[in-house]
């Protein structure tokens, strides 16, 4: 068997195993280590089972994945989550869909203290279901904006799907980050235009709410300012170069940990938690991590990715065509694989591509997070639709999933801008000191 052939039976034998209920992790190192040891020999892939998990664990930009976490974690117990959506509530919540509109708002504004969508819908379904139910919001317009608003959490930054993207492409990290600011923006400006849309055509779907006078409005925001000034110092000293992503990532969990301690809304109990949660979502990540490496270097000794490149180029198709197939087999995947899961498993296969295409490696990373976005809320997986069903349980799933079309729909309207318009991705990036 030719070494690209084995590649090609090691990539239909992962996904056999992922559709048997294998762990990604677990199934990506097997199928890597036998692939990379039927090539290379099994001396030498013993070696690199042994090898790799420490190289992987001990790379010192993989330290910023627990940070941002522990971040995510320690912001949450603070209550930064209710402070954030009821600043929102009494700013917009008087206008049709109002509360629905500051659910997207509140879901961008953890998203960027949390870095995780999965947490931001748990997070931000507790807190705003209860108050749009009282207000006899439709339940597919109150669910399908948590769980579209909480998408926002692997685009904003600080975002772990824009890290592992960096590490595994090597690029630069805190460019991603960046990359994401004005997307995360649009996108959160076109699920609001989506719910006013929705709101205009049928005002009984997202009732007002009643108005607060403007100087409770005024007073609701000094509660977000902490969470502002931490946002600020986090992201700030990235895009100016005076500390390191990484750096920044230790910032930003003892900052997450300094306000909660000074709101009181941090006991001994909530520090365990939180630390324990960081362990297990961290060693989540890393197994992963650990199996997409081995499998990576499998592939790279099968010389299927190149071979793939090369006949791509050889089909002379347009460039863009390419990139529209490839972002449509993302999606489909995105449909029935986890977010970071589908990122590790595609970019061995697909980044060659891309670079051989010529097209911006940053730009395509943020292409890539929006589709990742987007397979959170598509059947038949949507993870964030099954996250936010245990806390909505009285919704039944199929109002859910209804409810999240028009988002989806703003979703692809979002992607179809930046693929016109890359700049809006590059420009921040480009802006940055080196």
């Amino acid at each position: 068997m030719t070494p690209e052939f084995i590649g090609l039976i090691g990539i239909i034998a992962l996904f056999i195993l992922l559709f048997m209920g294998i762990y990604i992790g677990i199934a990506m190192a097997l199928v890597g280590f036998i692939g990379y040891s039927l090539i290379a020999g099994w001396t030498t892939g013993l070696y690199l089972f042994g090898q790799e998990p420490y190289a992987t664990c001990s790379f010192y930009s993989f330290s910023i994945i627990p940070l941002f976490v522990l971040m995510g974690n320690f912001a949450f117990f603070s209550g930064m989550s209710e402070d954030i959506y009821t600043s929102v509530h009494k700013w917009v919540g008087a206008f049709p869909g109002g509360l629905a509109m500051a659910t997207i708002l509140g879901c961008a504004g953890f998203a960027a203290i949390s870095g995780s969508s999965l947490a931001t819908t748990s997070t931000m379904g507790t807190v705003t279901l209860p108050e749009m139910k009282r207000y006899n919001y439709h339940e597919g317009l109150a669910t399908g904006s948590v769980s579209a608003g909480a998408t926002l959490g692997i685009l904003i930054p600080p975002s772990i799907g824009f890290v592992i993207y960096g590490i595994l492409t090597e690029q630069s990290i805190g460019k991603l980050l960046m990359a994401g600011i004005l997307p995360g923006v649009l996108l959160t400006g076109l699920f609001v235009i989506t719910i006013y849309i929705i709101c205009r055509i049928d005002p009984a779907r997202g009732p007002a709410a009643s108005p607060y006078p403007l100087k409770e409005k005024v007073r609701s925001l000094k509660k977000t300012g902490p969470i502002l000034l931490l946002f600020t110092t986090v992201i700030g000293g990235i895009y100016s170069g005076v500390f390191s992503p990484m750096e920044s990532a230790g910032i930003g969990a003892f900052g997450a940990f300094a306000i909660a301690l000074f709101r009181r809304k941090l006991t001994l109990t909530d520090i365990i938690r939180s630390l324990q949660t960081t362990l297990k979502t961290t060693a989540m990540i890393f197994l992963t991590l650990i199996g997409a490496e081995i499998f990576t270097r499998f592939l790279s000794v099968s010389m299927l990715p190149m071979q793939l490149a090369e006949v791509v180029a050889g089909m002379n198709l347009p460039n863009l065509a390419v990139l529209c197939g490839i972002l449509v087999l993302l999606i489909i995947l995105g449909c029935v694989l986890d977010g970071i899961a589908m990122i590790i498993l595609t970019l061995p296969i697909l980044f060659p591509m891309i670079e051989a295409m010529g097209y911006d490696p940053i730009w395509f990373g943020v292409l890539m997070v929006i589709v990742l976005e987007m397979g959170l809320i598509t059947p038949p997986v949507g993870m964030n639709v099954f996250i936010l069903k245990g806390v909505a349980r009285e919704v039944p799933l199929e109002t859910i999933f209804r409810g999240i079309i028009p988002f989806l729909i703003a979703s692809i309207i979002g992607l179809i801008i930046i693929m016109i318009l890359p700049e809006i991705a590059l420009y921040i990036p480009n802006k940055m000191a080196n």
